[in-house]
C-alpha cells in the first residue's frame, strides 16, 4: 500500500465516523461510565470473593497467631486456616469443596504445590509471610476443567 491508499482509507473512515455520529451519537457520559465500570469491576470481584471470617490474629494455642479466610465464586468454596510457625513462617491448611486436580500457592516468583485429599483438604508448610494467592484447576460436575483463583491475601 502506498500513501495515497492510506489517505483514501483515512478519508473513508472519517466519513463513516461522521455518518455514525449523526445517526447514533455516543452518549456524552459513556467514557466516564466505562472508566468507572472498569475501575470498579476488579474491586467488586475481589470484595465478593474475599470474606474475612476471623480477622484478628490472636493466640489460640500457645503463642501462635492464626487467621481464617474464606473465598467463594458462588460455585466453589475455599476455606483457609493460616498459622504462624515457630520459625516465623506460615502453615496454610485448606479445604476446597470441588474436585481439585492442581493447587498452587504463589508469592511473587515462588510457588508451592499441594494435592487435595479425598475430602478436598490440602496444606502448605513453611510458607514465607507476605502477599499470596491460590490457583486451582478444578473439574466440575460435567467433567469440564476450569480455573479458580483467589485474590491476593496476606499471610
Amino acid at each position: 500500500m502506498n500513501t495515497e491508499d492510506f489517505a483514501a482509507d483515512a478519508a473513508l473512515f472519517a466519513r463513516m465516523r461522521g455518518m455514525w455520529e449523526k445517526v447514533d451519537p455516543m452518549p456524552a457520559d459513556l467514557v466516564d461510565r466505562m472508566v468507572a465500570a472498569v475501575a470498579v469491576e476488579d474491586l467488586s470481584r475481589e470484595y465478593a470473593l474475599l470474606t474475612l471470617v476471623e480477622g484478628s490474629l490472636a493466640p489460640v494455642r500457645g503463642e501462635t497467631d492464626t487467621a481464617t479466610l474464606q473465598f467463594s465464586d458462588g460455585t466453589t468454596n475455599v476455606l483457609l486456616h493460616v498459622t504462624a510457625t515457630e520459625d516465623g513462617g506460615r502453615r496454610v491448611d485448606g479445604w476446597v469443596d470441588a474436585s481439585a486436580l492442581a493447587i498452587r500457592l504463589t508469592q511473587g516468583d515462588r510457588t508451592w504445590t499441594a494435592d487435595a485429599g479425598d475430602h478436598g483438604r490440602f496444606a502448605f508448610d513453611s510458607v514465607t509471610p507476605g502477599l499470596a494467592l491460590l490457583r486451582f484447576v478444578l473439574r466440575d460436575e460435567a467433567g469440564e476443567l476450569r480455573d479458580f483463583q483467589t485474590p491476593q491475601f496476606e499471610l
